[in-house]
């Protein structure tokens, strides 16, 4: 039998010297639990999250979810997807975070399950469901509030995870969409204030909320770090874009390849962040980013190419969002709404939620490709 005191003896000494956490570092026996538990591993409670989302089915299906260009991946598998994006994450926090003296681990653990809960098709797919949620009275979708609700309420049969507070928190607060030159932790935070904020999205109030943590923080600005380049980079592989079609200031300035965009911004948030009790850009660099934000917004978001599969995407998510309610109304045990997904959920999950929340909850667990084939199937029935 394995001494785990030992080895915990010997992770504890190995940890102290591996980091020097800054004073404003969020340390791991700060890490709290809605459940409580007896943590008979070596790990740390923040390694421990990690590794609940590492493994988990929601995780899994991260590599069949659309980044921005929905469907590109049927034809150029280099295509950014959700998988891609949420590593990118990871390792830019981690870069950061290392030399800030934070925590690696619960920097890690909120990147990695920051967008577990986005729906097939992107931003696309999320607005799409966002409408059916409000046509059927449970609220707006938003995938952070899904991500929570993923690892709280869905996973393992209904169970969740049981995650800590801070990462939780950090799942929630993310918001890579709004521009922030600076974050500051709210420190004074509690489950209330989660419940709050929820509320508020879900009746489609413009709320915001920082992270509880400088960790969350970093993962919340790394979030757009990792993207803004990227999508263009994707942008170009679509052909849409050119380097020499981004502004000349922000080229100048940024860099003219994601990978010196990339740079500029980490170095950015170092040097202006270094021993502070927040996250912050310089503003010259916060307007360059800006701007570049703006412009991809213009043209690429906003592409007509890119944009062109919107309607498909709202009229067949209409399309299988009502073909589910009918399912579960029925008791159709034959549908895959319960072979594949409430026929693995425990009794406080089913009892829980109404039967519009559960298919928000199915369809949003989807990846792209298995959308498309329950859609395919659906309307072969028909032919």
């Amino acid at each position: 039998m394995i001494d785990l005191t030992k080895i915990k003896d010997i992770f504890s000494k190995s940890n102290q010297s591996y980091y020097n956490l800054s004073q404003y570092a969020c340390k791991d026996v700060e890490g709290c639990r809605r459940k409580p538990e007896v943590n008979k591993s070596f790990r740390s409670e923040f390694a421990l999250d990690r590794d609940r989302i590492l493994y988990s089915g929601a995780y899994r299906r991260y590599h069949g979810k659309t980044q921005v260009f929905s469907f590109s991946n049927q034809f150029d598998e280099e295509m950014t997807n959700r998988n891609l994006h949420t590593t990118y994450v990871s390792q830019i926090s981690r870069s950061i975070a290392k030399i800030l003296g934070l925590n690696l681990e619960l920097v890690e653990a909120i990147a990695l399950a920051h967008d577990l809960g986005h729906a097939p098709f992107g931003h696309d797919g999320e607005r799409a469901l966002s409408m059916l949620c409000q046509h059927h009275n449970i609220g707006y979708f938003n995938h952070n509030i899904e991500s929570l609700h993923i690892v709280d309420n869905i996973s393992r049969n209904g169970e969740g995870l049981n995650l800590t507070f801070q990462v939780r928190d950090g799942i929630l607060s993310h918001d890579g969409e709004v521009h922030d030159t600076k974050l500051v932790p709210q420190r004074s935070k509690y489950e209330d204030d989660l419940k709050e904020y929820i509320q508020s999205k879900k009746e489609g109030k413009n709320a915001q909320m920082m992270p509880t943590t400088l960790e969350g923080c970093v993962v919340r600005i790394s979030d757009t770090i990792a993207y803004i380049g990227q999508d263009i980079e994707d942008a170009i592989r679509f052909n849409i874009l050119t380097w020499d079609d981004i502004p000349e200031d922000c080229r100048n300035y940024l860099g003219d390849r994601n990978g010196k965009i990339i740079d500029s911004l980490v170095k950015a948030v170092i040097v202006n962040s270094y021993d502070n009790d927040y996250i912050c850009f310089d503003e010259e660099t916060s307007f360059y980013l800006k701007k570049l934000k703006t412009f991809n917004y213009e043209r690429i978001y906003l592409d007509k190419n890119v944009k062109k599969s919107i309607r498909n995407i709202e009229i067949t998510m209409g399309i299988l969002f009502e073909k589910y309610m009918f399912d579960v109304a029925s008791a159709n045990q034959n549908s895959r709404i319960f072979k594949h997904f409430l026929a693995k959920k425990n009794e406080r999950y089913l009892g829980s939620y109404s039967n519009p929340e559960k298919v928000r909850d199915y369809i949003a667990t989807m990846t792209d490709r298995y959308f498309n084939e329950e859609l395919k199937d659906y309307l072969l029935l028909w032919k």
